[in-house]
């Protein structure tokens, strides 16, 4: 299963769920988006060809990260770009997420190893802006 979630027409995260495992590539960004995302399956014995990437000049305005959940159980808050509480998701080990924009919150709900990919160079503190996250009593875990 694959989940858009959008705050608008503004693409906020893509989740694929461990349980997809279509065959071949699927890729669940738009072409301009820094950051892209592919799902690939392919057989025993297909051939990728060798190749390099060129040197392309790219704008990167806002970090993205992919995270890949490899065990345990993680919730994500996600917020609009003013900061407002949208919903949450539970992640599962074997899930990926790319977090496009908006603002995001997770509450780790058991033991988590996860990996994360994001854009560089780190740009320290001004990366990113902290604020109050939703109170428990509010949050509304869809999907």
């Amino acid at each position: 299963m694959i989940e858009t979630l959008k705050s608008g027409d503004q693409l906020l995260a893509v989740i694929i769920s461990r349980d997809f495992h279509e065959p071949g590539i699927h890729f669940f960004t738009p072409n301009d988006l820094s950051q892209q995302l592919a799902y690939m399956r392919h057989p025993a014995g297909k051939v990728i060809d060798p190749h390099v990437h060129n040197p392309v000049s790219r704008t990167v305005q806002y970090t993205q990260e992919v995270l890949f959940i490899k065990r345990g159980k993680l919730r994500v808050d996600f917020y609009d770009n003013s900061q407002v509480y949208l919903e949450s998701r539970i992640l599962n080990g074997g899930d990926v997420i790319l977090l496009a924009t908006g603002g995001h919150g997770f509450e780790v709900l058991e033991e988590i190893e996860m990996i994360e990919v994001k854009q560089g160079p780190y740009a320290g503190d001004q990366d990113k802006t902290r604020f109050a996250g939703v109170p428990a009593a509010s949050v509304l875990v869809r999907g």
